[in-house]
């Protein structure tokens, strides 16, 4: 050591020192600090924490209550988000003690005009009997009514939508659903498959993981021949079944899961998965919704409205919802069934009036049962939301949805047979 050096290294000793207390102090300080608040705050500390935390779950909601696919109002659409969320039981139990209190009325009169007025009820020698008119089905024959009186016009078919080479496709009709629910009114629809295709269209959330070939929204090209559209069935989590489109099984199908089956030519089958229709090349779609409401022309034995482990989540025997079903009859058209108060027995009751050998239940509740028809007036024309039908004035979903780039759920058209097809 050099003569003089020690004082400069005896300073650097203690400034180093000092400088490593301070930094010990203000480290104290802080963790001190920390522990103030938390020791003054603890439940505003919790609570921060957890909404830090849950800042995904906040951004997932905000972007699910503006989402109009997911319902028309903010409370269904939180109840999606919260079932996509694994919160179906809190759901299932707000919406059950909201129907408890909102029982549909009893007794009463329909509103005026939702049934139309007598008219003569279709019948074959009522469509086109020119010899270029197209192969059809004959006219369905008036519907019996569930209630005890029938009203004037109750029951009667009316032509809906686009002709095809120039004969009606679809007649619509309108019933009481029971004896015990006087002013409410079921939408009924009949389809003629001779004159009509089944397409079944993909949604990004039912089933997801698409696109496929058939994606929604309805193209300007397919929206040239399409006469209907329709809701399909429940959340694949809850269908119970499976789903195939396009070549593709996006859920397994399961055996003796009631099926809405569409074969390469447009053709339809209401199946028993495995009893009445299986896998082949001719089979385009699947989609499959829990088992078969009617069988044999009569509601399945045992219905019980209060399972809702089976034909969904509800409020028992005093539960009537929003609820819709397809059937196909022994002639092979197809009929729809939809409006509200309706529990599983009516609805299966309703599509044996009409005319179903086998039905299965499609969607429920207020939101996702929609039947809409369109008729643009010429033969080429589009369809589109400004020449759409609702089957019932109260079908909140609007006829436009099948068309817009924003609707998420997978839904059936039925579009005009091209000759020859």
């Amino acid at each position: 050591m050099m003569p003089g050096e020690s004082a400069p290294q005896l300073l650097d000793i203690r400034d180093f020192l000092a400088r490593l207390a301070e930094r010990r102090a203000d480290r104290r300080a802080i963790r001190m600090a920390r522990r103030t608040m938390v020791g003054r705050h603890p439940l505003r500390t919790a609570f921060v924490a957890v909404a830090v935390a849950l800042t995904p779950a906040w951004v997932s909601l905000g972007s699910a209550l503006s989402n109009p696919s997911l319902g028309t109002s903010v409370s269904a659409r939180f109840a999606e988000w919260a079932r996509d969320h694994g919160a179906s039981p809190i759901v299932n139990w707000a919406e059950n003690a909201w129907y408890s209190s909102h029982p549909p009325p009893v007794g009463g009169a329909p509103a005026k005009g939702s049934i139309p007025g007598q008219q003569s009820p279709g019948q074959p020698g009522n469509r086109a009997k020119s010899a270029h008119a197209p192969a059809h089905l004959p006219s369905p024959a008036r519907m019996t009514s569930p209630a005890k009186n029938r009203l004037a016009g109750e029951g009667v078919w009316h032509p809906a939508g686009r002709l095809v080479g120039g004969v009606p496709a679809i007649y619509q009709t309108w019933v009481r659903p029971d004896a015990l629910h006087t002013s409410l009114v079921t939408g009924v629809a009949w389809m003629d498959t001779k004159l009509l295709r089944a397409t079944l269209y993909s949604g990004s959330t039912i089933p997801g993981g698409g696109p496929y070939p058939h994606t929604a929204p309805i193209g300007a090209a397919a929206a040239r021949s399409v006469v209907a559209a329709f809701n399909a069935g429940f959340l694949m989590q809850n269908a119970q079944g499976g789903y195939y489109t396009d070549g593709k099984t996006v859920v397994p199908l399961r055996q003796g899961a009631a099926s809405f089956v569409i074969y390469r030519n447009g053709s339809v089958n209401i199946a028993d998965w495995g009893r009445d229709a299986s896998m082949g090349p001719s089979v385009v779609s699947v989609r499959q919704n829990l088992a078969l409401l009617v069988d044999h022309g009569r509601a399945t034995p045992g219905l019980n409205p209060s399972d809702t482990t089976k034909w969904g989540f509800t409020l028992g025997n005093q539960v009537y919802v929003w609820r819709s079903g397809v059937g196909i009859t022994a002639d092979g058209a197809l009929v729809y069934v939809g409006g509200p108060g309706l529990n599983i027995t009516t609805l299966a009751h309703l599509l044996v009036r009409a005319g179903a050998v086998r039905a299965m239940e499609l969607d429920i509740n207020t939101d996702w049962v929609d039947y809409a028809t369109y008729d643009p007036r010429s033969p080429a024309g589009a369809a589109s939301a400004a020449n759409g039908k609702a089957l019932l004035p109260d079908m909140v979903g609007g006829v436009g949805r099948y068309f817009a780039s924003w609707w998420s759920r997978d839904f059936f058209t039925m579009s005009a047979r091209l000759p020859g097809s």
